[in-house]
Order: structure tokens, then sequence, then C-alpha cells
């Protein structure tokens, strides 16, 4: 065959690549062998593709096996001092992912986690790995180990995407939205898309692109704004990969199409001899290699050198035009074979690359498609079943790969996406208004006004003319936005202590001592800054940090102003009132006197008081609870649950920050004793993510306390390494860093980072995969306090 044009820009078949059996899913570029890739498959295979250096194709080197069912996705892991060539790393319908080494046919290990299947996979730096599966999660892993999971999509995760800004990730889901996370907490959720997000690629650190079954391709900023969308495709779109050194792209969809995007606009359409195209990768000399429902692999190039020869791409085309196109799919419009012109249609060139044209000859619908470089028309297969219109002659409006009468956009939202109702002369309006509500998950009270908003803009309308612009349905003339919530703003309430004189709650304590000669968290030892330089005496810390100092003459004062003003069944009697004296003063002083269970439970009725009132009896639990009678009392195996469910109450967001900051105090001097620590360590995950809730406002006690309650359990992980909750509290630190300014409370939280990493290279390389090091550097040169900058800098060493 004689090649017409030149290289410009143009891809051609470089090989087909027989050696799956069933659709191949997903395909990945290999760091080892250089220049080849991985291919994934519904045949439960995966399998390694090294170039040929003999000619213009490839070679399998090996077929590895390990998964139960269908192997969906695909991606390498970075080399690393182990793994000098990399992993293979293949999701599978098994719930599993499997790493391969490159020259092994079995797994190395398997991940075991997903209750469903494991459709995307994505690989980071320090040997991270993210996956999304169908059970609505995506997991970070670390080696043989899942990190952590990030839960808030509702409906199956079809894509997810490390970003090279560390600790970003980006997830894509059937539930039509994006979500970036950053440290394993959502930070943005990006809508637009009006039906399953299928696949993501990274443009830069700023942006990125998405693909959906919406047939659009979206270009979006980090920030949250979507760029530009693209349109192209007729049917869904499930695979997208971005071109060596550029910001052009390839996609491939249900639409049996490989499409080139080159400066925002569609410049090459290759048509494929299978239905489903489900995957695509670029080479780094920029091949791109895709996989389909028919089994084969194919690699297109733009170098004439790797470009088949004229006999191979013989072969492919005939391949191609013995393919028979269901009508059914849309890809070519709804079809009437009745009028359709003659083989001397073709003589006509056409307008742009990939224009299709359908023409009638010996009774059979045959679809053809333009090539620009070659210059002529290429078969693409055989229509079978034929029954409409191409869009050229009947004038309808094309929607979703299928021709409407009629196309309505329906704005719904001031902010959100418009939809699109489409509807042909011929349907049931009543029918149609249903599913446009039902797909669009739109109130069905919404029905009748739908369906005579259809009925009303299409009387008397001709076939040929197509009406986009009516009034809205809902409301006859504007845009309709159905219960545009207003973001609840929280604003903290006013500081109850207000006055001179009167108590103010650990405000003894609030005021740290910096300066040199005192101790880094209490204020009171013999520490000297300068020492630091030689020698690092911040972590790991061994021991709880408490908050030990008050004024009991104030609080208990306090105590029995607020009594006056209880309810006659809340008020205590002059007797409690003396109890919870001697409980504080036993608590307080190394003396001979034990708590007692009447002081114990005088104190649990007092701590039940109305939460305006309760702040005094909080500080009087606070310094108590450090007495080892006191603390079995309260977090021993009879009474824990309540106490807990107690505090947890005490950290709502939108209640009273003395309650809040007591609260968190009573938690860190919970740790002085084993009963206390072990009950911590059980409630780790609903503690820590309620009291992150109360940290968003720029109350410094506050956050101290905070800092102080994550340095605690640092502390008791770093004893017993337990990798989960290692994960949460760096993820944890990583976001309460953006928030503290306050130079206490953020060395509180550097002691905890460096605790916490100590002597686990596990931890740190996750530390540096969340970015922890790069949120942390500004600190390494604060001037004062000097324990900031001098801990900074020893975390900074081990990262």
């Amino acid at each position: 065959m004689a090649m017409a044009g030149d290289a410009g820009g143009a891809y051609r078949l470089r090989c087909s690549l027989p050696g799956h059996q069933q659709d191949v899913r997903g395909l990945a570029r290999s760091i080892f062998p250089d220049g080849g890739f991985v291919s994934v498959s519904r045949d439960r295979t995966a399998r390694l593709w090294a170039p040929d250096g003999l000619n213009r194709g490839f070679t399998e080197m090996h077929c590895m096996r390990g998964h139960s069912n269908f192997v969906s996705c695909v991606c390498i892991i970075p080399p690393s001092d182990l793994y000098p060539r990399g992993l293979i790393a293949t999701g599978g319908n098994d719930h599993n992912i499997c790493i391969f080494t490159v020259d092994s046919t079995a797994p190395l290990y398997i991940l075991k986690g997903h209750k469903n299947a494991v459709c995307s996979l994505s690989s980071g730096k320090f040997g991270t790995l993210l996956s999304g599966s169908w059970d609505t999660t995506a997991k970070v892993w670390l080696h043989d180990r899942c990190m952590m999971t990030l839960q808030g999509h509702t409906a199956a995760i079809w894509a997810v995407k490390i970003l090279p800004e560390q600790g970003l990730m980006l997830t894509g889901s059937a539930d039509k939205t994006i979500k970036l996370w950053k440290a394993g907490r959502c930070e943005r959720t990006f809508t637009g898309h009006e039906d399953c997000v299928r696949g993501l690629a990274i443009l830069s650190e700023m942006e990125f692109l998405s693909c959906a079954n919406d047939a659009s391709v979206r270009r979006w900023q980090i920030s949250g704004k979507c760029l530009q969308v693209y349109y192209g495709h007729t049917n869904y779109i499930y695979s997208i990969s971005v071109l060596p050194h550029c910001k052009d792209f390839v996609t491939t969809g249900e639409d049996r199409s490989l499409r080139i995007w080159k400066q925002g606009e569609c410049a090459q359409t290759i048509r494929l001899p299978a239905q489903s195209v489900w995957c695509c990768c670029v080479l780094d000399n920029g091949d791109i290699v895709v996989g389909a429902s028919d089994g084969f692999v194919r690699v297109f190039t733009e170098s004439l050198e790797r470009t088949a020869s004229a006999e191979e791409i013989q072969a492919f085309e005939n391949e191609l035009s013995q393919a028979s196109i269901d009508p059914k799919t849309g890809d070519l419009g709804d079809i009437n074979a009745e009028g359709l012109p003659g083989k001397e249609h073709l003589k006509e060139p056409g307008t742009k690359d990939g224009q299709t044209r359908l023409i009638k000859d010996n009774g059979k619908v045959e679809a053809y498609q333009w090539s620009v470089s070659e210059g002529r028309w290429i078969k693409i297969g055989d229509v079978v079943g034929s029954s409409g219109a191409t869009q050229q002659t009947s004038g309808k409006v094309l929607f979703e790969g299928k021709e409407y009468d009629y196309v309505f956009t329906i704005d719904v939202n001031e902010n959100g996406p418009s939809y699109k109702l489409p509807y042909n002369i011929t349907d049931d309006p009543w029918l149609t208004a249903f599913y446009f509500l039902q797909k669009n998950d739109l109130n069905p009270m919404f029905l009748d006004q739908v369906a005579n908003f259809i009925m009303e803009n299409t009387k008397r309308q001709t076939l040929l003319k197509a009406h986009t612009q009516f009034s809205d349905p809902f409301t006859g003339a504007g845009r309709y936005v159905p219960g545009s919530s207003a973001g609840s703003s929280t604003v903290p309430g006013a500081d109850p202590f207000t006055g001179a004189g009167r108590y103010v709650p650990g405000s003894a304590s609030n005021a740290v001592a910096t300066m040199g000669g005192v101790d880094p968290y209490t204020g009171m030892g013999a520490y000297q800054s300068a020492a630091a330089k030689a020698e690092n005496i911040y972590f790991p810390k061994k021991d709880a940090v408490t908050f030990d100092q008050a004024n009991p003459t104030q609080i208990l004062g306090k105590l029995k102003e607020l009594n006056d003003t209880a309810t006659e069944e809340q008020k205590l009697t002059e007797d409690d009132l003396i109890m919870l004296e001697k409980l504080l003063s036993a608590t307080r002083h190394s003396s001979a006197e034990m708590p007692t269970p009447q002081q114990l439970q005088t104190l649990w009725r007092a701590v039940n008081w109305p939460e305006d009132i309760v702040f005094p009896a909080l500080d009087i639990l606070r310094l108590s609870v450090r007495h080892p009678i006191v603390n079995a009392n309260f977090c021993g195996e009879k009474d824990h649950v309540q106490f807990i469910r107690l505090l947890l109450k005490f950290l709502n967001p939108e209640g009273k920050q003395a309650n809040q900051l007591l609260t968190l105090r009573a938690l860190c001097n919970c740790f002085v004793n084993p009963e206390g620590q072990k009950l911590l360590m059980e409630q780790r995950d609903e503690i820590i993510t309620q009291a992150i809730e109360v940290v968003s406002g720029n109350n410094k006690n506050i956050h101290i306390a905070f800092a102080t309650l994550t340095l605690n359990y640092a502390v008791c992980l770093h004893k017993v390494n337990n990798t989960e909750g290692k994960v949460q509290c760096l993820s944890v630190i990583n976001a309460v860093m953006e928030v503290v300014q306050d130079p206490e409370a953020v060395f509180r939280l550097l002691v905890a980072l460096g605790t916490l990493i100590s002597d686990d290279t596990n931890a740190v390389q996750l530390a540096k995969f969340l970015g922890i090091d790069s949120q942390i550097k500004k600190y390494a040169s604060v001037t004062e306090p000097a324990k900031v900058k001098e801990c900074c800098r020893f975390v900074l060493d081990l990262l």
C-alpha cells in the first residue's frame, strides 16, 4: 500500500499483538524492559512485552498469573534499592492486588483489604500505591500494608491518580465526582461530569484531565476550576493518557476509537475492529498502546521507521472493514438505509479527520472514515440492522452518540452542571420526563412540570427543527435552584470567662514559658536549649505530657458559685462540695488520703451538669484523673464506655470552647496510668476524629491541648508500633500544621512527629509521601523559641 503524506503527526499502525484470550482491560508502560509495557486481561493474566529489536513488534517476555478472576488494572511501582527494576501491581475482580517482580510469573505478595473489584491503581514516591475499588473506597498501601483508607464517594471508584505534589491524591467515581485528597482527608470535590468518571491523567502539579461516560474530557485546575471541556467521542470514554513533554493526550472508548487530541482539538481518530477500546498507555517514544475487547493489543506510531509494513496495514484495514457495526450503540447516529448514497459519494473528500460517511452498496450499508494523512476514505465496517439517517441528512441533534429531534438544556443549579434532556417526537413525554429525573437524581415531584414542559415546547414543531433554548420547566423563566443550601458557618461563641478576677479554666498553664532554663513542656525543669545543638533531647518522647497547673481555690469557688444556679435535682449539697474539695486535695498532693467511691460518685454527678456550668467540674476531673484510683475508676472496664461518651460529647465543634479545652486536657492526663492508656488507645480513631473538629478555630490553648493529645498518642504508638495508628497521627499532624500558629503547639506537634518516625523506616516513607517535610521546613529557620527550630531540624534530618 502506498503511503500518502508524510509523518506529519499522523499515527499509523506499528503492530498488532495477539496473546490474550479475552478483553485487554489495562496497560502500563514498563520501566524494565526499556520501551516495553504490561497488559492485563479478563483472561486472568498479566503479560510483560519487550520491544523486538529485529522488527517493529514486541515479544511477550512472560505471562503472570495470581488472580482468581478478571484482571482489571495495572501500574508500575518505581525502582527501589530492594527492587532496582521496579515492581508490577495488578488489580482484579477477586478484590485483590497482586505484586510481581519483573522476572517472575507468580506474585511476590498479594494485598488484601478491598471488599469488591479493584479497578484502578497508581504508584507514587517511596513505594506507595493507591488503589480504587467498586467498594467505594480508595486505599493507600506502603509495601505490603494498607496505610489508610479514603472514604467519601458514594459509588464505585473507577480512577485514581497520585499527584506530583506529595500527599495529594485524586479519585474519580461513578457518583460523577472527582475528589482531591491530602494526607487522607478530602480537600475538594470536583463536579461537572454528568456520568461515571472513568479515567484521570496528570498534566502538571496544578492541572489534570478526566474522562467519563458522558463522552466528554475535562481539564481541571487543582483549585477546583474546570478550564476546558472537550467533545469528540460519541460514547463512553474509558481511558486517557498524556503524550510526552506536552499537554496533548489520547483517549479510548466504547465508540470503537482511539482519538489523539492536539492543542485542544481531536486531531486524529483511529477506528479499531472491536466495540470496546478499554485502555491506552503512551510509551516514552510517543507510541500509543491500546487494548480492546477483541483480546488484541495494538501499537500506533508517528514514526515512519516504526510503521508497520504495507501488508500489515492492509491486513488491519481488511479486518476493520469486515467488522459489524451495531447501530444500537449509536456511534454513527440513527441510521436509515433508505436514501443513502452509493459508492460515488466517496469521491468527495472529507472535511476533517475521523469524519464518518455511510453509503449503500449492493443493499448493504457500509461505514467509511476520512483519513487526512492518507487523503482517502477507509472502510471501518458493515452496518447491520440499520434504520435511521445520518446527522447531515436528518438535521437532528446529536447527543451521546444518538440523534434526537430536541435536546433541551436544563440548568438546575446556579453553579452546578446543566442537564441535557433529549427527546424524539415519537417518545412518550411522561416516560421521558420520568427517566430524565431518575437519571439526574432530581426530585420526582417535578414529573408533571417536566412532562408538560416537553409537550408545551414540542407542539407543532417539525422534525427538521431542533429547539434547544426554552424557558426552564421548573420556573417558566429563569433558572431553577433546588434547595440551595448555604454553607453553615460556625461562629465561635464569645469567651464565657470575662471580667477581672474571674476564674479562667487552666489559666495558670496558658502562658507557656519558652525562655532558656525551663522545661520545654512544663516550664519547670532545668532544660538548657543550647545543649540541643549537640544532642537530640526532644524525641522519641518516652512519657506522656500532662496539664498539672491549677488554682484549686478558684476552681472550687467557681464550682460553688455555679452550683447556686443549678436546678434542684442537679444541685450539690454542702457535703458534696466538701467531698470534691477533699478529692482535689487527695489527688493533688502526696497525701495519705485516698479518693473514696463517694467522692468519685459526686464528681460523676458534677461532670454531668449542663454544658454552660460544667467547666469547673471538668477541671476537677482533669486534675484528679491523674491519680491511679480515679484513673482506674473512670477508664477501667466497668465504666469506660459512658466516660468516653461523656468526653466526646464535650468535643462538639458547636460547643463551648472552655469545655472543649478542658476535655482535651483531661484526655491528655488519662495517659499517665495504664488503664487510661489502654482505653485511649482502644478508642483512638473515634477520639482523634472527634478532637480534630475543634481545632479549626484560632484558640491557641485548644491548639496546644490537641497537639499534646497527638504527642501522647505518638508516645504510645512508638512503644507498640501500631502502623494504622501512626498513619492516622501523621495525617492529623499534616492537616493541623496548616491551622496551628502558636509556637508551643507547633513544637509539640514536631515532637509527636519525631517520636512517630523514630526507628521506623515505613513511617519515614509515609511522612515523606504525605509531604510533611515540605510542610514543616519553614520552622527550621524561626528564631524564637529556639526549641522549635532545633526540634524541626532533628525531624528533617530523619526525613
